[in-house]
C-alpha cells in the first residue's frame, strides 16, 4: 500500500530539479515517475510538442495513480523542458559525442527554453508553458569536454544544466531561472490556485 500522509503532493517526474524546485516552495512531494513516447511528431512546433508532453505525461501518471492509489486527493504535476536553437529542438544527448556537438551548437548564441506544466485535480487538467530566452557565452572545446566528463550534461535537455556547472557560461536569461531549471513555478502555483488548491505558503 502507497503511503501519502507524509505528502501533499504528487510530481509525475523523476527529475531530481524538479524535486528541488517544489520543495523550494515547501512542499512534500511524492515522486512517481512516468515513461512516455517522448517522439516528435512531423512539423511539431516545439511549443506545441512540449505542451503535448507534459499533457501526455499527466495522462500517465493519473493513470498510474489510479491503480496503486484509487482514493488519491493529492494534486498531481508533471512538466517537460525543450531546448530550441534555429527551430531544432535539442533533446538529450544520447552519448557524450552528441553532448559535445549539441554544446558547440549553443556556445556563444542564443536559444529559446519551453517549459510546460500540467496539473490534475479533482478531475481537471490545465496546463500553461513559460518560454524563456538565454544566451550562452563562448565555450572552448576543452572546457565542453571537462564538462561532459562531469557526467551533468547527459540527463538534461539541451545537454546543460542550468543550475550546475554551466551557470558560468549563462551570460544572460529573459524569462524565468525556474523554468530554464525545469519547473517554472509561477505558473506551477498559478495552476494550482486556479484549481483551488493553496501552496504551503498560503496557509502560514
Amino acid at each position: 500500500m502507497v503511503e501519502t500522509s507524509s505528502h501533499d503532493i504528487i510530481l509525475g517526474s523523476a527529475s531530481p530539479r524538479r524535486l528541488e524546485l517544489l520543495e523550494q516552495l515547501g512542499w512534500s512531494p511524492m515522486v512517481l515517475p512516468v515513461d512516455i513516447d517522448e517522439s516528435v511528431t512531423t512539423d511539431e512546433l516545439a511549443t506545441d510538442y512540449c505542451l503535448r508532453m507534459a499533457e501526455e505525461k499527466a495522462v500517465a501518471a493519473q493513470q498510474m495513480i489510479q491503480k496503486i492509489l484509487p482514493k488519491n486527493s493529492l494534486p498531481i504535476i508533471t512538466a517537460d523542458t525543450v531546448v530550441v536553437l534555429d527551430n531544432e529542438i535539442l533533446g538529450k544527448p544520447k552519448d557524450a559525442q552528441d553532448a559535445l556537438l549539441t554544446l558547440i551548437k549553443l556556445s556563444g548564441r542564443e536559444h529559446q527554453v519551453h517549459s510546460a506544466v500540467s496539473v490534475y485535480f479533482a478531475g481537471k487538467t490545465i496546463n500553461q508553458i513559460s518560454t524563456n530566452t538565454v544566451k550562452m557565452s563562448t565555450i572552448s572545446k576543452a572546457q565542453m569536454n571537462s564538462y561532459i566528463a562531469t557526467g551533468e550534461p547527459m540527463d538534461k535537455a539541451g545537454a546543460y544544466g542550468i543550475q550546475g556547472y554551466a551557470a558560468m557560461w549563462i551570460e544572460k536569461i529573459n524569462g524565468s531561472y525556474s523554468s530554464v531549471m525545469g519547473l517554472p513555478l509561477f505558473e506551477t502555483t498559478v495552476l494550482l490556485r486556479e484549481l483551488g488548491v493553496k501552496s504551503p505558503l498560503d496557509v502560514l
